[in-house]
């Protein structure tokens, strides 16, 4: 059952902001204006739009170092992303996290985090805390196949499984852990194998058809707020860039392979599709293309005129135990 008018709007719309964001901080980083790492998302917008479509303020959300895209899908003010990235004062984190730890509590965006894995377990706790609230809330954690290979990956799928946690595992398979594909580096073979282990229900999905993922999301998180336990969701995708934003990082993959993917884009494909359903004229395709760029140049202005973090604030926010 296809999404109705709306929604489809909604869902082309998101994908477009997290692909025009990304293109300009990819130009910044390459034109040496934006400080530290960054990975773009452009090439799985639909993983992150066909999500968090399904998804309230209340329920949380973990990401890692690919997270702009999740960040824009769950509701987070472009604004105060650009200025974080830019490390300005006026930032999600106050200009101290940067691309790879954008978080903002207010909309349940727990944050993104740079070490691969680490926000599995951080995931499962807010699943945990979800489950003791008693509110059919959920928690959704977001992870590339790499994460796969990690300890904590095992662990937390373990006591989601024990526990029953309404936690969804959301796996964007691009096939690739910098350079190293999957398909070496996994001795399971298919990724769903192992939540299988764990008696965990799982499906799989096209990564770049905004709708499909849309729908399986939807269905995974009515079981989770139902109480039916944890959810394993692997999207089949691919990005477009390399590992990170570098002109030094050397990209191994296959010319041919990246050239194919992109000929797959999931927007292209969508708008098409929305285009011949009669969902999407001409007109207002004209008028969220405009409105999408102005958000975008918007929230480059503000980060812009924002002033960078004093030295004096490097002690604030700092705590220990």
């Amino acid at each position: 059952m296809e999404p109705d008018g709306k929604t489809c709007i909604e869902l082309y719309t998101t994908m477009l902001e997290i692909r025009r964001f990304e293109e300009h901080v990819a130009k910044e980083v390459f034109d040496g204006n934006i400080p530290g790492f960054a990975h773009s998302y452009i090439g799985q917008e639909a993983i992150a739009a066909g999500v968090c479509r399904h998804l309230t303020k209340k329920d949380r959300i973990v990401s890692n170092h690919r997270g702009h895209g999740h960040c824009i899908a769950k509701g987070a003010d472009m604004n105060r992303m650009m200025a974080e990235i830019y490390g300005k004062k006026t930032g999600c984190c106050k200009g101290k996290g940067g691309s790879m730890h954008i978080a903002d509590f207010s909309i349940g965006m727990l944050g993104a985090d740079g070490i691969v894995g680490a926000g599995l377990p951080i995931s499962t706790g807010a699943a945990c805390a979800a489950k003791l609230e008693g509110k059919g809330n959920v928690a959704v954690v977001f992870f590339g196949d790499g994460a796969c290979n990690e300890g904590e990956f095992h662990e937390c799928l373990n006591l989601a499984g024990i526990w029953k946690l309404p936690l969804l595992f959301v796996c964007e398979n691009n096939g690739y852990g910098v350079n190293t594909p999957a398909e070496y580096a996994m001795a399971a073979g298919d990724i769903t194998r192992i939540p299988e282990a764990y008696h965990i229900a799982n499906k799989v999905v096209d990564g770049n058809d905004v709708e499909a993922v849309h729908a399986a999301a939807g269905e995974a998180i009515a079981r989770l707020r139902k109480g039916d336990g944890p959810y394993f969701l692997e999207c089949k995708t691919y990005r477009w860039y390399k590992h990170f934003l570098s002109k030094e990082l050397e990209d191994l993959r296959p010319a041919d392979e990246i050239q194919a993917w992109k000929e797959r884009c999931p927007i292209k494909a969508y708008e098409a599709l929305l285009a011949e359903r009669g969902v999407l004229t001409q007109a207002r395709l004209k008028s969220i293309h405009r409105k999408t760029l102005q958000k975008v140049e918007g929230a480059y202005a503000f980060a812009l005129a924002s002033p960078y973090p004093a030295p004096e604030d490097a002690l604030q926010d700092v705590y220990s135990i």
